[in-house]
């Protein structure tokens, strides 16, 4: 049995904008660094034997004041990037109506086999997170491994546990810097506790992350 403490990256800039980051680096704005910042105070006298993170920059920032804490750099995980929206990167939802509206109409339906072109489909992003998180839990069997990563890959997470279909809405809520904790055992992930923020307590309201969403991550 391995225990993984997931945890998303705080907020961006773009996250506030309703912008598709997907796989581009957009650094974290002043309310993730504080968001970071409480995470790395929160956690700092937890027990782990590993720290991990997407190469992407936003996680590499959330994970800082975690490495700072505990004296450890995070090793990086290319396999454990937000999925790649492909065309629609970098533009937010007005704009990709007016430019791409039958795109726009497609991504609403949420099937799991549609790709935005130059992007991923649900299936191939949810096969390519389960080899990551597979291999890290092989390596990492009877540890505590704490990873930084992003919205979507939580949300693949969270429907392998569940045992829920990748097409359809989000059903799940994923803050900036919420803790999920799960277990990996027997070849399988359980969820252990989900979408814990109580160090967020006094700062600003982060952006809606209710179920149903997908954008921005």
């Amino acid at each position: 049995m391995t225990e993984l403490l997931f945890i998303r990256h705080g907020e961006t800039d773009w996250n506030r904008q309703q912008r598709f980051q997907g796989q581009i680096d957009v650094p974290l704005n002043a309310a993730g660094q504080a968001q970071a910042a409480r995470l790395g105070q929160r956690l700092a006298r937890e027990q782990h034997d590993a720290l991990f993170s997407s190469d992407l920059v936003r996680a590499q920032e959330t994970a800082a004041p975690l490495a700072a804490a505990w004296g450890k750099t995070p090793k990086l995980v290319p396999g454990l990037r937000e999925q790649s929206f492909g065309v629609l990167e970098g533009l937010d939802v007005p704009t990709i109506k007016q430019r791409h509206p039958d795109l726009w109409q497609q991504w609403l339906e949420h099937r799991s086999q549609f790709a935005l072109p130059k992007g991923e489909s649900l299936l191939q992003f949810h096969t390519r997170v389960i080899d990551a998180v597979r291999e890290l839990a092989g390596g990492g069997a009877g540890q505590r491994l704490v990873i930084v990563t992003h919205g979507g890959v939580l949300d693949m997470l969270w429907r392998t546990a569940n045992g829920l279909s990748l097409d359809g809405l989000r059903e799940c809520e994923i803050p900036n810097t919420g803790i999920n904790r799960l277990r990996w055992a027997g070849g399988t992930l359980h969820i252990d506790s989900w979408a814990d923020d109580a160090h967020l307590a006094g700062l600003p309201a982060q952006p809606s992350t209710a179920a149903g969403e997908r954008q921005g991550a």
